[in-house]
């Protein structure tokens, strides 16, 4: 019974060393969105190297220039795409 009891307790936020709940989940919401657009960042400036090289080394060959403009445009959309989601979730972040 007394195990029952432990489960079914209620903790206080104060009880585990947390003194502003929402504040700590707004907090690690950035960090983790934050966390999210960097790494997605870094992965569209890989893609626009890598595809810059296959660009270098097409040797005239028309479909792999294509394949390798067609990756640069769309690691470039997602540079900007990326870009609007962190302001807009800063933005909206900032106002609650």
């Amino acid at each position: 019974m007394d195990t029952l009891r432990l489960f079914a307790a209620k903790i206080n936020p104060s009880d585990i060393g947390v003194t502003d709940p929402v504040k700590n989940a707004d907090s690690a919401l950035t960090n983790g969105l934050n966390a999210v657009y960097t790494w997605a960042g870094i992965i569209c400036v890989l893609i626009i190297v890598i595809a810059g090289y296959f660009f270098i080394t097409a040797g005239g060959n028309p479909s792999q220039i294509k394949r390798a403009r067609e990756a640069i445009i769309g690691a470039s959309v997602g540079i900007i795409v990326i870009l609007m989601a962190f302001t807009i979730t800063q933005f909206v972040l900032g106002r609650f």
